[in-house]
C-alpha cells in the first residue's frame, strides 16, 4: 500500500476553507428549518417554512474562516500529537477537540447573528448586518459570543465521535481497497454516515446551544439558570421530544453536509497537493 502523503498547513487552511462555504450555503435552508423547530418559540412563530436564507449573510462571512481554522489546526495537531497508532483514536478526538475551540472563536458570532436572524427575533425583515448592529448595541463584544460555552459543549462531544469514527471507517475502507488514498466521493460516503451518527447522538446538546443563543436576558443584571439547569428544565417542563427537536432535519443536513464538507475537503486538499 502507498505511503499517504500529508497536506500542508496552507492547503488544509485552503481546502477546509472551501469545503466550509461549499457546505454552509448549499445546506442553509435545513439548518433555518432546524433552527426554528428548536426555537422556544415555535416553528411557526419563529418563521415557520418562509425567508428560509434569512441570515445567510453572516454565513457568508463566517463559515470559509472557521473551517479554514478547523482544518489547518485538525491536520497540525494530528500529526504533531506523539501517540502510537493503536492510540490513533484518542488522537483524533484530542486534534478535532483542539481544532473545533479555535473554530469556534470565529463560528460562534456568526452562528448568534444566523441564528436570531432566521427566526426573526429583530423582525421578518431584519438582515444580518441589522441584527450585528443590534447585538453590538445593546449587549457588546460579549454578545457575540453568548451561547459560546454551549457550543463548544456540543461540538466537542459531537467531534470526539465524528472524527474518529470517519478516520477509522477510511481506514478499513482503504484497507479493503487496498489503497491508502481515497477518493473523494469514497471519503464522502465515510464523512456522511460518521456525521449524520454523531448529529443523532448530540442533538440535545444542539438543543441548548439554539434555545441560549436566543435568550436575550443579560446575565448581569438578572439571575440566568445555569447549563444543566437549563438542560433539565427543557426535559422537565417539554420533555424528551423537546430535547431531540429538529434531530431529523439536523441529522440529515450533517450527514449530507458531512458528505459533502469532507468529501470537498479531500477532493480540494489532494488537488492542492497534485499542483
Amino acid at each position: 500500500m502507498a505511503a499517504e502523503r500529508k497536506p500542508t498547513f496552507f492547503q488544509s487552511l485552503a481546502a477546509g476553507g472551501l469545503a466550509g462555504t461549499a457546505v454552509d450555503l448549499l445546506f442553509f435552508p435545513i439548518d433555518t428549518i432546524k433552527t426554528r423547530l428548536q426555537s422556544a418559540q415555535g416553528f411557526v412563530k419563529a418563521g415557520g417554512f418562509r425567508g428560509i436564507y434569512k441570515g445567510v449573510g453572516s454565513v457568508v462571512v463566517g463559515s470559509a474562516p472557521g473551517a479554514a481554522a478547523f482544518f489547518s489546526t485538525y491536520e497540525a495537531m494530528k500529526h504533531s500529537i506523539p501517540l502510537h497508532d493503536q492510540l490513533a483514536p484518542v488522537n483524533h478526538m484530542l486534534s478535532a477537540s483542539v481544532a473545533e475551540v479555535a473554530a469556534c472563536l470565529i463560528r460562534v458570532p456568526t452562528e448568534v447573528i444566523k441564528t436570531r436572524t432566521q427566526t426573526s427575533m429583530y423582525g421578518a425583515s431584519a438582515s444580518s448586518f441589522k441584527a450585528t448592529t443590534l447585538v453590538l448595541q445593546h449587549d457588546g463584544i460579549r454578545g457575540f459570543y453568548r451561547g459560546f460555552l454551549t457550543t463548544i459543549m456540543r461540538e466537542i462531544p459531537f467531534t470526539s465521535l465524528q472524527f474518529p469514527l470517519y478516520e477509522f471507517l477510511k481506514h478499513r475502507l482503504s484497507i479493503y481497497l487496498d489503497r491508502k488514498s481515497l477518493y473523494a466521493h469514497e471519503a464522502a460516503v465515510c464523512g456522511s454516515i460518521a456525521g449524520g451518527t454523531a448529529a443523532a447522538v448530540t442533538t440535545p446538546l444542539d438543543v441548548l446551544k439554539t434555545r441560549v443563543m436566543l435568550d436575550l436576558r443579560d446575565p448581569s443584571k438578572q439571575q440566568v439558570p445555569s447549563l444543566p439547569m437549563r438542560l433539565r428544565q427543557i426535559y422537565v417542563q417539554e420533555g424528551t421530544k423537546a430535547l431531540f427537536a429538529g434531530v431529523v432535519p439536523r441529522t440529515m443536513w450533517i450527514s449530507a453536509g458531512g458528505a459533502v464538507f469532507l468529501g470537498v475537503y479531500e477532493w480540494a486538499v489532494h488537488g492542492l497537493m497534485s499542483t
